[in-house]
Protein backbone atom coordinates (compact mmCIF):
# COMPACT_ATOMS: atom_id res chain seq x y z
CA UNK A 1 0.00 0.00 0.00
CA UNK A 2 3.24 2.24 0.85
CA UNK A 3 4.72 1.76 -2.67
CA UNK A 4 1.29 2.23 -4.40
CA UNK A 5 0.55 5.89 -2.32
CA UNK A 6 4.49 6.93 -3.40
CA UNK A 7 3.74 6.08 -7.11
CA UNK A 8 0.28 8.12 -6.79
CA UNK A 9 2.09 11.13 -4.99
CA UNK A 10 4.63 10.92 -8.19
CA UNK A 11 2.15 10.91 -10.09
CA UNK A 12 1.09 14.27 -8.37
CA UNK A 13 4.20 15.87 -8.85
CA UNK A 14 5.03 14.72 -12.43
CA UNK A 15 1.58 16.32 -13.57
CA UNK A 16 2.23 19.39 -11.77
CA UNK A 17 5.53 19.80 -13.15
CA UNK A 18 4.48 18.92 -16.59
CA UNK A 19 5.06 22.55 -18.75
CA UNK A 20 3.26 20.62 -21.53
CA UNK A 21 -0.32 20.76 -19.87
CA UNK A 22 -2.67 23.20 -19.33
CA UNK A 23 -3.28 24.73 -15.72
CA UNK A 24 -7.05 22.70 -15.76
CA UNK A 25 -5.40 19.78 -17.28
CA UNK A 26 -2.76 19.70 -13.92
CA UNK A 27 -5.52 20.26 -11.62
CA UNK A 28 -7.93 17.59 -13.17
CA UNK A 29 -4.90 14.75 -13.27
CA UNK A 30 -3.28 15.75 -9.34
CA UNK A 31 -7.23 15.88 -8.19
CA UNK A 32 -7.43 12.55 -9.52
CA UNK A 33 -3.87 11.23 -8.04
CA UNK A 34 -5.25 12.65 -4.37
CA UNK A 35 -8.40 11.04 -4.57
CA UNK A 36 -7.10 7.86 -5.33
CA UNK A 37 -3.66 8.61 -2.79
CA UNK A 38 -7.48 9.64 0.10
CA UNK A 39 -9.25 6.10 -0.99
CA UNK A 40 -6.13 3.83 -0.64
CA UNK A 41 -5.37 5.60 2.69
CA UNK A 42 -9.09 5.14 4.12
CA UNK A 43 -9.42 2.48 2.98
CA UNK A 44 -6.33 0.80 4.29
CA UNK A 45 -7.18 2.51 7.76
CA UNK A 46 -10.94 0.61 7.40
CA UNK A 47 -9.47 -2.26 6.29
CA UNK A 48 -7.40 -2.47 9.84
CA UNK A 49 -10.11 -0.92 11.95
CA UNK A 50 -11.88 -4.46 10.87
CA UNK A 51 -8.85 -6.78 11.16
CA UNK A 52 -8.57 -5.29 14.64
CA UNK A 53 -12.33 -5.46 15.70
CA UNK A 54 -12.54 -8.98 14.25
CA UNK A 55 -9.11 -9.87 16.43
CA UNK A 56 -10.85 -8.52 19.41
CA UNK A 57 -13.89 -9.89 19.19
CA UNK A 58 -13.02 -13.23 18.66
CA UNK A 59 -10.80 -12.38 21.84
CA UNK A 60 -14.27 -11.53 23.65
CA UNK A 61 -15.91 -14.45 22.43
CA UNK A 62 -13.17 -16.81 24.13
CA UNK A 63 -13.40 -14.66 27.41
CA UNK A 64 -16.90 -15.65 27.36
CA UNK A 65 -17.46 -18.78 26.54
CA UNK A 66 -14.59 -19.77 29.50
CA UNK A 67 -16.22 -17.60 31.68
CA UNK A 68 -19.48 -20.00 30.99
CA UNK A 69 -17.47 -23.13 32.08
CA UNK A 70 -16.24 -20.86 35.33
CA UNK A 71 -19.71 -19.76 36.34
CA UNK A 72 -21.16 -23.23 35.57
CA UNK A 73 -18.92 -24.43 38.12
CA UNK A 74 -19.75 -21.45 40.73
CA UNK A 75 -22.92 -22.17 40.65
CA UNK A 76 -22.80 -25.92 41.74
CA UNK A 77 -20.89 -24.22 44.30
CA UNK A 78 -23.18 -21.95 45.08
CA UNK A 79 -25.87 -24.91 45.54
CA UNK A 80 -23.73 -26.78 48.11
CA UNK A 81 -23.21 -23.93 49.99
CA UNK A 82 -26.54 -22.93 50.27
CA UNK A 83 -27.29 -26.64 51.62
CA UNK A 84 -24.46 -26.15 54.03
CA UNK A 85 -25.93 -23.08 55.43
CA UNK A 86 -29.40 -24.19 55.73
CA UNK A 87 -28.18 -26.96 57.91
CA UNK A 88 -26.41 -24.47 59.80
CA UNK A 89 -29.07 -22.46 60.43
CA UNK A 90 -31.55 -25.53 61.29
CA UNK A 91 -28.27 -25.95 64.07
CA UNK A 92 -28.45 -23.23 65.26
CA UNK A 93 -32.16 -22.52 65.73
CA UNK A 94 -32.39 -25.96 67.65
CA UNK A 95 -29.22 -25.26 70.15
CA UNK A 96 -30.14 -21.55 70.44
CA UNK A 97 -34.07 -22.69 71.67
CA UNK A 98 -33.02 -25.28 74.10
CA UNK A 99 -34.86 -23.51 77.72
CA UNK A 100 -32.62 -23.26 80.80
CA UNK A 101 -32.23 -26.66 82.65
CA UNK A 102 -33.40 -28.62 79.10
CA UNK A 103 -31.02 -31.04 77.71
CA UNK A 104 -29.83 -31.35 73.51
CA UNK A 105 -31.00 -34.48 72.68
CA UNK A 106 -28.05 -37.06 71.45
CA UNK A 107 -29.54 -38.25 67.86
CA UNK A 108 -30.30 -34.48 67.23
CA UNK A 109 -26.90 -33.27 67.86
CA UNK A 110 -25.32 -36.22 65.73
CA UNK A 111 -27.77 -34.91 62.86
CA UNK A 112 -26.09 -31.28 63.05
CA UNK A 113 -22.66 -31.89 64.36
CA UNK A 114 -20.91 -31.74 61.07
CA UNK A 115 -22.50 -28.18 60.91
CA UNK A 116 -21.08 -26.89 64.95
CA UNK A 117 -17.48 -26.20 63.68
CA UNK A 118 -17.65 -26.22 59.85
CA UNK A 119 -17.06 -22.91 57.72
CA UNK A 120 -18.03 -22.12 53.93
CA UNK A 121 -17.24 -19.80 51.80
CA UNK A 122 -17.72 -19.53 48.09
CA UNK A 123 -14.03 -19.44 46.36
CA UNK A 124 -15.14 -17.73 43.11
CA UNK A 125 -13.77 -18.57 40.07
CA UNK A 126 -12.58 -15.18 39.18
CA UNK A 127 -9.34 -15.19 37.38
CA UNK A 128 -10.63 -15.36 34.13
CA UNK A 129 -12.64 -12.05 34.95
CA UNK A 130 -9.68 -10.41 37.02
CA UNK A 131 -7.60 -10.81 33.69
CA UNK A 132 -9.95 -9.92 31.53
CA UNK A 133 -11.14 -6.79 33.48
CA UNK A 134 -7.00 -5.63 33.99
CA UNK A 135 -6.30 -6.12 30.33
CA UNK A 136 -8.87 -3.12 29.97
CA UNK A 137 -10.79 -5.31 27.12
CA UNK A 138 -13.99 -5.91 29.56
CA UNK A 139 -15.46 -2.80 27.82
CA UNK A 140 -15.14 -4.62 24.48
CA UNK A 141 -17.62 -6.55 24.91
CA UNK A 142 -20.78 -5.02 22.60
CA UNK A 143 -23.69 -6.64 23.99
CA UNK A 144 -24.35 -3.88 26.96
CA UNK A 145 -26.42 -6.18 28.77
CA UNK A 146 -24.34 -8.98 29.14
CA UNK A 147 -21.28 -6.84 29.91
CA UNK A 148 -22.98 -4.82 32.89
CA UNK A 149 -24.43 -7.99 34.05
CA UNK A 150 -20.55 -9.46 34.40
CA UNK A 151 -19.78 -6.24 36.39
CA UNK A 152 -22.94 -6.84 38.16
CA UNK A 153 -21.72 -10.11 39.42
CA UNK A 154 -18.27 -9.16 40.64
CA UNK A 155 -18.61 -6.11 41.45
CA UNK A 156 -21.74 -5.99 43.92
CA UNK A 157 -23.09 -10.03 43.97
CA UNK A 158 -20.37 -11.83 44.88
CA UNK A 159 -18.56 -9.04 46.89
CA UNK A 160 -22.01 -8.91 49.03
CA UNK A 161 -22.17 -12.59 49.67
CA UNK A 162 -18.52 -12.41 50.79
CA UNK A 163 -19.15 -9.58 53.62
CA UNK A 164 -22.24 -11.92 54.64
CA UNK A 165 -20.34 -15.50 54.58
CA UNK A 166 -17.27 -13.78 56.05
CA UNK A 167 -18.77 -12.35 58.99
CA UNK A 168 -20.82 -15.49 59.98
CA UNK A 169 -17.50 -17.52 59.48
CA UNK A 170 -16.20 -15.00 62.32
CA UNK A 171 -18.60 -15.81 64.67
CA UNK A 172 -18.16 -19.40 64.06
CA UNK A 173 -14.77 -19.45 64.64
CA UNK A 174 -15.41 -17.77 67.77
CA UNK A 175 -18.16 -20.34 69.02
CA UNK A 176 -15.09 -22.70 68.01
CA UNK A 177 -12.42 -21.05 69.93
CA UNK A 178 -14.79 -21.37 73.09
CA UNK A 179 -15.44 -25.03 72.50
CA UNK A 180 -11.90 -25.45 72.45
CA UNK A 181 -10.50 -23.73 75.74
CA UNK A 182 -14.24 -26.22 77.18
CA UNK A 183 -13.95 -29.01 76.40
CA UNK A 184 -12.79 -32.23 78.37
CA UNK A 185 -12.30 -35.52 77.88
CA UNK A 186 -14.78 -37.85 80.50
CA UNK A 187 -13.59 -41.06 82.55
CA UNK A 188 -16.36 -43.17 80.21
CA UNK A 189 -14.46 -41.91 77.16
CA UNK A 190 -17.16 -39.25 76.16
CA UNK A 191 -16.52 -35.43 76.59
CA UNK A 192 -18.76 -32.86 77.32
CA UNK A 193 -19.50 -31.30 74.08
CA UNK A 194 -23.69 -31.64 74.89
CA UNK A 195 -22.82 -29.28 78.13
CA UNK A 196 -20.75 -27.11 76.09
CA UNK A 197 -23.56 -26.42 73.84
CA UNK A 198 -26.21 -25.79 76.62
CA UNK A 199 -24.42 -22.84 77.77
CA UNK A 200 -25.53 -19.31 77.81
CA UNK A 201 -22.35 -18.88 75.94
CA UNK A 202 -23.35 -20.85 72.87
CA UNK A 203 -26.95 -19.67 72.99
CA UNK A 204 -26.51 -16.54 72.52
CA UNK A 205 -23.26 -16.81 69.51
CA UNK A 206 -25.90 -19.33 68.26
CA UNK A 207 -28.78 -16.77 67.87
CA UNK A 208 -26.76 -15.28 65.40
CA UNK A 209 -25.69 -18.51 63.70
CA UNK A 210 -29.04 -19.40 63.63
CA UNK A 211 -29.57 -16.21 60.89
CA UNK A 212 -28.62 -17.34 57.67
CA UNK A 213 -31.23 -15.84 55.45
CA UNK A 214 -29.58 -12.95 54.42
CA UNK A 215 -26.43 -15.02 53.09
CA UNK A 216 -29.09 -17.55 51.51
CA UNK A 217 -30.84 -14.73 50.34
CA UNK A 218 -27.08 -13.71 48.58
CA UNK A 219 -26.19 -16.99 47.07
CA UNK A 220 -29.45 -17.01 45.21
CA UNK A 221 -29.13 -13.51 43.92
CA UNK A 222 -25.93 -14.63 42.87
CA UNK A 223 -26.89 -17.45 40.93
CA UNK A 224 -29.69 -15.76 39.34
CA UNK A 225 -27.05 -13.84 37.82
CA UNK A 226 -24.67 -16.41 36.95
CA UNK A 227 -27.64 -18.20 35.29
CA UNK A 228 -28.73 -14.99 33.69
CA UNK A 229 -25.07 -14.96 32.17
CA UNK A 230 -24.69 -17.92 31.21
CA UNK A 231 -27.56 -17.85 29.09
CA UNK A 232 -26.63 -14.73 27.42
CA UNK A 233 -23.57 -16.06 26.85
CA UNK A 234 -25.26 -19.19 24.85
CA UNK A 235 -27.91 -16.96 23.19
CA UNK A 236 -24.94 -14.71 21.51
CA UNK A 237 -22.79 -17.79 20.63
CA UNK A 238 -25.18 -20.59 20.22
CA UNK A 239 -22.89 -22.46 22.28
Amino acid sequence: MEHEITGHSLKAYKAAKDSTMSIWEKIKEIGIEVLIIVFAVSLAAYLERWKEHRHEQADVKEFLLGLKTDLRQDVKEMHEDMKSYEMSGRAFTYISNIKPGDSLRVDSMRKYSNYISNTTGLIANSGRYEGFKSSGKIMTIENKELQNDIMDLYQENIPNLLISTDYYTRRKQELVQFIAENKKREKNGNTNMLEILATDRVKNIGESLAFTREILSRYDSSISKANRIINLIEKEYGE
